[in-house]
């Protein structure tokens, strides 16, 4: 997850003038989508994107100027295929961005403190704006569309830019074995928030899964601590009924966007006639993917991560 709003936070606070760009609507191949941000400090220091690097001086420079005057100001840039292949991307297109100062007057500290103390609690929230900066707030409900796709974007109806901030992304993966250890470092690139539940402390230990959060407890008792939400996946490694039927239990209880199982589709169909033994309906175990990840031939530990990973950004983008 982009830590943008936090760092826009953490240098206002500080006393810094800092200005927020954001990418509201592109046209073409453009290299970033809507809601990509760019936050720059009054002393020129910056972080994030909006372009992948073809646009951002000349953004860095306008973010300058709302700082001194005090405009929230709407930008258009066309980064033409030569700029694009330049900074090395495949293609340009056209974005516009707008360019928000925080102060009083324009998008304001306590409204950028609330934004971060929601993206911290895990509450979905929209950032609604006017495109010439006259009017915003927070919203929490309304988008439902928009907070499912994760997709920012113009209302068509209002004319009002909606960034919508979603919960990070986060896995849940049930079994220290060597998948797992490719499968933290994938996705945790992939910008997921990986953590690995093992009773086994021999697997699940610190030295193996130094990158991550390791729970060295029951995996049903682990996944109700960690509270499963719609921006969570669930992978299940153990190959053993006794750790990964109590998991799937509470998984299929939950908005869980992802649930996937190691095993072959006879391991499926054994799992599936326990669950249906259990009392899981039907239509709750099909939201099971088993045998785990894309059919894409995977034969080794890192190889089957990456079908794995390929399934969820599936799964999350394509549902």
């Amino acid at each position: 997850m982009d830590r943008i709003p936090e760092q826009a936070l953490n240098w206002a606070e500080a006393g810094q003038p800092v200005a927020l760009a954001t990418v509201v609507e592109t046209w073409g191949s453009a290299p970033r989508r809507a809601g990509a941000q760019l936050v720059v400090a009054g002393d020129g220091t910056m972080m994030g994107s909006v372009s992948g690097g073809c646009v951002e001086g000349a953004v860095v420079v306008e973010a300058l100027e709302a700082i001194g005057d005090g405009r929230t100001r709407l930008l258009e840039y066309g980064v033409s295929d030569g700029d694009a292949f330049a900074v090395g991307l495949a293609c340009g297109g056209t974005i516009k961005v707008l360019v928000e100062p925080i102060r009083s007057d324009a998008l304001t500290l306590e409204m950028l403190r609330d934004l971060v103390a929601a993206r911290a609690a895990r509450q979905p929230v929209a950032y609604e704006v006017a495109l010439d900066g006259s009017t915003r707030e927070l919203s929490r409900g309304g988008h439902e569309g928009r907070f499912r796709r994760d997709r920012s974007g113009i209302d068509e109806d209002t004319g009002r830019f909606i960034a919508i901030h979603n919960p990070p992304l986060r896995l849940v993966i049930v079994g220290a074995v060597h998948i797992a250890q490719h499968l933290v470092r994938m996705a945790g690139e992939a910008g997921f928030d990986p953590i690995v539940v093992d009773p086994r402390e021999a697997f699940g230990s610190a030295a193996r899964f130094p990158e991550c959060r390791v729970m060295n407890d029951w995996p049903d008792a682990a996944l109700k601590a960690i509270g499963l939400d719609a921006r969570s996946a669930v992978v299940l490694l153990t190959h053993d009924p006794k750790l990964d039927d109590p998991a799937l239990h509470v998984a299929l209880g939950t908005e869980a966007f992802y649930i996937g199982a190691l095993g072959s589709n006879r391991t499926q169909a054994s799992r599936l006639a326990r669950l249906q033994e259990a009392g899981v309906a039907t239509d709750q175990a099909a939201r099971i993917h088993g045998p785990v990840g894309l059919d894409i031939g995977a034969a080794s530990p890192a190889e089957i991560a990456v079908s794995i990973l390929a399934q969820m950004i599936q799964t999350l983008r394509r549902p």
